[in-house]
């Protein structure tokens, strides 16, 4: 159900300062903490001496000292020290390889020998002086491929954010969807609406335009392996070519969304917008990021009950709508990938026979 061999988002940078985070990510609960000089570190979050969570410990010396007792690991999952007790003969416990980039924590599950840090997305945004970055974090009890869904299918908007980013025009545009690759793309082009919703007219605003004027308005959904989506959104006063306006005749960003599994039906969803207008203005800042929260908390309850709803009725075969194609074609993608995962590692155990 998860790919493993592949980079996941752990967490924020500001997360490990100062003390370890303990997180669960398919199904591992991981320790994660960050060494004197910066690098982070993660092992598994089982003290070997009494099964204590290394996370409720402290870091010392740049290693990681379980709460319970006293027992610290070193980042390589080796027992180092314990107080009045030798440790020779301890067993290890695993360690993972761990990656700082773009302002989060990286986390490889899979096998070690093939966590190559030039596999993590290149996001062009990302500590770029032309760009400003805002975001957050929530707990999500679904399954991760729900998210997915969601954000590959944004006809919800007219009816989960009716009051803040949601218009009549999005179902009456259709969408197209293309596969290129491992790379889905669900585009939707809206031109010459009445006005744009609540949200975008508090952006116009902030770029000093009209929120009063008839709009032109995009989403471009962007989905790559394993698990994130980058929507490309925005409004142009009409008339100025759309997606093609000028940047003094529009408010574009991009949504970011990360969404690392923990369990078969709970994942942790990391979201932000980056965008190029105003990037100085922290103010701005700080008010699109409350703005998009409540976006996403809108959908965090519809999403939580979705998944009672199929764990109550594991039997029931679901619709598939032409709305629902970026979802479906993302799915095929996990499951190819799945798959070729699965093969390869029984390649491996019959080789080692």
């Amino acid at each position: 159900m998860f790919l493993k061999n592949t980079w996941y988002v752990a967490c924020r940078q500001e997360e490990i300062e100062g003390k370890p985070l303990g997180r669960k990510i398919c199904n591992e609960s991981i320790a994660f903490y960050r060494q004197a000089d910066g690098t982070p570190a993660a092992v598994e979050d089982f003290c070997p001496h009494r099964g204590a969570p290394l996370s409720l410990g402290f870091v010392s010396d740049d290693k990681l000292a379980c709460g319970y007792h006293g027992l610290e690991m070193g980042c390589d999952g080796k027992v180092v020290a314990m107080p009045g007790q030798r440790v020779r003969g301890f067993p290890c416990i695993k360690s993972y390889p761990v990656v700082s980039r773009h302002g989060f924590v990286w986390v490889w599950i899979g096998d070690r020998e093939q966590a190559d840090p030039a596999l993590i997305p290149d996001l062009h945004w990302a500590n770029h002086p032309e760009w400003a970055y805002g975001g957050g974090y929530y707990y999500v009890r679904a399954d991760y491929r729900l998210m997915i869904d969601n954000l590959m299918d944004l006809t919800h908007e007219t009816y989960v954010h009716a009051t803040s980013i949601g218009q009549k025009e999005i179902d009456e545009t259709p969408c197209t969807t293309k596969v290129d690759g491992d790379h889905v793309t669900t585009s939707r082009l809206m031109n010459d609406l009445p006005e744009a919703p609540p949200f975008w007219k508090m952006a116009l605003r902030g770029h000093g335009l009209p929120d009063d004027q008839r709009v032109d308005r995009w989403q471009i959904c962007h989905y790559t392996p394993p698990t994130h989506v980058m929507i490309e959104v925005g409004v142009a006063l009409a008339g100025h070519g759309g997606y093609e306006a000028p940047a003094d005749r529009k408010v574009s960003s991009i949504v970011v969304d990360f969404i690392t599994p923990e369990t078969e039906t709970s994942h942790h969803y990391f979201w932000g917008m980056a965008r190029n207008f105003r990037p100085q203005d922290t103010s701005l800042t700080a008010a699109i990021r409350e703005g998009q929260g409540k976006v996403f908390g809108e959908d965090l309850e519809m999403l939580e009950r979705q998944q009672a709803n199929l764990n109550a009725w594991p039997e029931r075969k679901l619709l598939m709508l032409n709305i629902d194609a970026g979802g479906v074609q993302s799915r095929r993608i996990i499951d190819r990938l799945l798959a070729h995962e699965a093969a390869a590692r029984a390649g491996a155990t019959e080789a080692e026979q």
